[in-house]
């Protein structure tokens, strides 16, 4: 697995036409979005990549594209002629993250790969490496600094899956579950989910105070007003 920075990217993709005619693998090139975001134009988005791809990157090689607004036939043939080696390239959504086996596949480019969680990493990754042949994780990123830049840059080392759940957590958060964003911290520190200690000893006083819940008749109608508002929010 490597962080490929802006300055190698052409690079990068040379390599990969190499490695596709030399060696005769096939490979992933997932986009975060399926359209162009008018808000996040750096991002980019698997209709308009396969097109800049197609024309201007690799217009010697055979490329398919697939989202998840295709109709069902659509993905099927597509990955069925993936599968049976017509194309070398599929350009792709996450949809692939999970149930695909293409043991020719060896490898993975994901575009903005900071803007992805560490274990949806891991699972796309996964996607190549089914074979005997040495298989290649291109991780290209925009953003060199930061968490982000951490993150991503600890998929270098780190294999297990474990692992990087539960870094993703420290550097991450694990967001809302109530509001709308979709990462961030909680206003509440929460320890690391391997301290067992210390979940078995807040087991336990839950247990002890659950009981004694009908003491606070208040508290009983706030927390039966939130489940109902979760179930059925307005």
């Amino acid at each position: 697995t490597w962080v490929v920075p802006p300055q190698k990217r052409e690079s990068a993709y040379q390599w990969v036409r190499k490695q596709i005619k030399d060696g005769g693998g096939q490979a992933f090139i997932i986009c975060p979005f399926i359209e162009a975001s008018e808000t996040l134009q750096s991002v980019k988005a698997a209709k308009v990549e396969f097109e800049n791809l197609v024309k201007k990157i690799f217009p010697d090689l055979r490329l398919g594209l697939l989202h998840g607004k295709m109709k069902s036939q659509e993905k099927e043939t597509v990955m069925t002629k993936f599968r049976g080696r017509k194309l070398d390239i599929l350009v792709s959504t996450p949809v692939v993250e999970v149930g695909i086996d293409i043991p020719q596949a060896t490898i993975m480019l994901v575009e903005g790969a900071e803007r992805f969680g560490l274990s949806q990493l891991h699972q796309l990754r996964g996607r190549v490496g089914r074979s005997d042949k040495e298989s290649y994780c291109l991780l290209f990123t925009e953003i060199l600094t930061g968490k982000p830049f951490q993150r991503v840059k600890a998929l270098e080392k780190i294999n297990v899956g474990m692992k990087l759940a539960e870094l993703d957590l420290t550097l991450r958060g694990p967001g809302e579950i109530y509001g709308t964003a979709q990462h961030g911290f909680f206003d509440l520190k929460v320890a690391t989910f391997t301290d067992l200690d210390l979940i078995e000893k807040t087991k336990k006083a839950a247990q002890e105070f659950l009981p004694q819940l009908a003491q606070y008749p208040l508290l009983q109608a706030k927390l039966k007003k939130d489940k109902i508002e979760a179930v059925q929010p307005n």
